[in-house]
């Protein structure tokens, strides 16, 4: 049976470059809980940062990370809208630890760039997607005498 009409609507290379990019962002939320997770169980680190062995600040830090991190993974992989929330929560809390008590868990640049980096890239791509869709809006409307 043949529809009348077709109800997905056809995405503009912007929305499909925002997924894109929200995947990406998903592989490395991945990749980052697979880390605390090698981290906390010992395969990693040669076994000396297992989560028995661990101070009370890297225990809390590193659990929470390695739980909030692949939840992050999957509602960014999915677009669902609490995937950007859950991901926010991680990399601010990185920002906390490497940021605000870097004499506790050290410091370490790079992640500090590459969240600001990846927030930057996201605020810029929903400022694209709302104007797109404002225009397209405004292009569809018809004013009648």
């Amino acid at each position: 049976m043949k529809h009348d009409s077709s109800a997905i609507p056809k995405r503009s290379l912007l929305d499909i470059l925002f997924i894109v990019f929200l995947r990406l962002i998903a592989i490395s939320c991945l990749w980052f809980g697979l880390q605390y997770w090698s981290m906390l169980v010992g395969y990693s680190l040669e076994g000396k940062a297992r989560f028995d062995l661990l101070n009370l600040p890297w225990k809390v830090a590193g659990a929470g990370l390695a739980v909030v991190f692949p939840v992050a993974a999957l509602g960014l992989w999915l677009t669902v809208s609490w995937g950007p929330v859950i991901w926010l929560c991680a990399a601010g809390g990185q920002a906390l630890m490497y940021g605000v008590w870097p004499q506790v868990f050290g410091s370490n640049p790079l992640i500090m760039i590459l969240n600001a980096g990846v927030a930057i890239l996201y605020c810029i791509f929903r400022v694209l997607l709302h104007l797109e869709k404002r225009h397209r809006r405004e292009s569809v409307m018809v004013d009648l005498p």
